[in-house]
């Protein structure tokens, strides 16, 4: 007779936990290859038209794939990898582009008025936002996308807030329909206002949303004013940090029953609430500001954290209905509307109290 074999001992738990992730990324592929499929065809759109730019057109390819395809189960894990891990690795890519030294030589000026107009931004969206009956997360992303940097600020805050797919869409839309009015209105009042190049470049990158449309209207106002718009914007960047912990902060208060309970209640929710990839953001800063990125990298990081954005909002456009969005109404476009008018104002207003004679 045999003897019987030994019972076989279970898994260690480090080999569990990777055959737990071996087995993820494969549910994952089909997606998050979907995603980045459609960023290609987007980044190939967007060189071509470039004042759409490749974001928005990945956000509009993923809306009409799930429009006329429908949403599929098989899909989801890679989908959501997308719109929420890739964009996070976005924001890290972005931080190897920022430079502390660069940011401090020029945020003495512009720091009084990137103050003043998020404060404006944020507060109106609040009041306003409320008064029009917008929901909460949406005006939460159309109040930060318009006060710091669009599509990147919107992406970085809906991957602490968690925010319906539906509200991403919207926001990214509001953001980019008055990136284009600025694109096309700005260098002309700039003109009327007989703004200085250096004083053209700073309302531009203090009150236009995107970086990219930042560029575009300085570019067609002077050299001078690209250079000097694209620091400041690279300053307005930086108040993703603050804003995103803040926000992080705010809804593990919110949804932590221990988040009051003395002391020791605020260290965990702090823990909990601070983001990693925002740890690795800054890391990515100081990396860059120490010269440890050679600045020959900067071009292709740059191309990388733009690519890594558009599959995110590839993957955004996949999850969203259409139907949730037409739900929102004309409310969150308004809002929109209203929130940039006010940071154009408030900004040139700023502008002219603190200037130098």
């Amino acid at each position: 007779m045999r003897p019987s074999l030994p019972a076989t001992s279970p898994r260690p738990p480090r080999a569990q936990r990777a055959t737990a992730r071996v087995a993820r990324w494969r549910s994952s592929a089909p997606g998050l290859a979907l995603a980045i499929a459609l960023a290609v065809g987007a980044t190939v759109l967007g060189h071509t038209f470039r004042l759409v730019g490749a974001p928005v057109f990945a956000l509009v390819s993923g809306v009409l794939v799930t429009l006329f395809a429908g949403r599929r189960a098989a899909l989801e894990p890679g989908v959501s990898v997308a719109a929420s891990s890739v964009l996070k690795g976005s924001i890290v890519a972005l931080g190897t582009g920022l430079s502390l030294t660069e940011v401090v030589a020029t945020g003495r000026a512009s720091l009084p008025i990137l103050l003043g107009t998020l404060t404006i931004a944020l507060g109106a969206a609040w009041l306003v936002g409320g008064w029009l009956g917008v929901p909460r997360d949406l005006k939460t992303l159309v109040g930060v996308g318009t006060a710091i940097c669009g599509a990147s600020a919107i992406a970085a805050s809906d991957a602490v807030i968690d925010a319906a797919e539906s509200d991403v869409a919207y926001a990214v839309a509001t953001i980019f329909t008055f990136n284009v009015v600025a694109i096309l209105t700005f260098p002309t009042f700039g003109h009327l206002l007989h703004l200085s190049p250096h004083a053209f470049g700073l309302w531009s990158g203090t009150a236009i949303n995107d970086m990219s449309s930042v560029v575009v209207a300085t570019a067609v106002y002077s050299h001078a004013s690209l250079a000097y718009g694209v620091v400041v914007k690279l300053t307005r960047t930086l108040f993703i940090v603050p804003i995103v912990v803040a926000l992080s902060t705010a809804r593990a208060r919110s949804t932590s029953p221990d988040a009051r309970r003395g002391l020791s209640g605020h260290l965990r929710n702090a823990r909990r609430a601070f983001p990693a990839f925002i740890a690795w953001f800054l890391l990515a800063v100081v990396a860059n500001t120490v010269g440890v990125i050679p600045s020959s990298w900067h071009g292709s990081l740059a191309q990388l954290a733009t690519f890594m954005i558009t599959v995110a909002l590839a993957g955004v456009g996949l999850s969203t209905n259409l139907r949730d969005l037409a739900r929102a109404g004309l409310r969150p476009l308004a809002l929109g509307a209203i929130l940039w008018v006010l940071v154009s104002l408030s900004s040139l207003g700023l502008g002219v109290l603190t200037s130098r004679p």
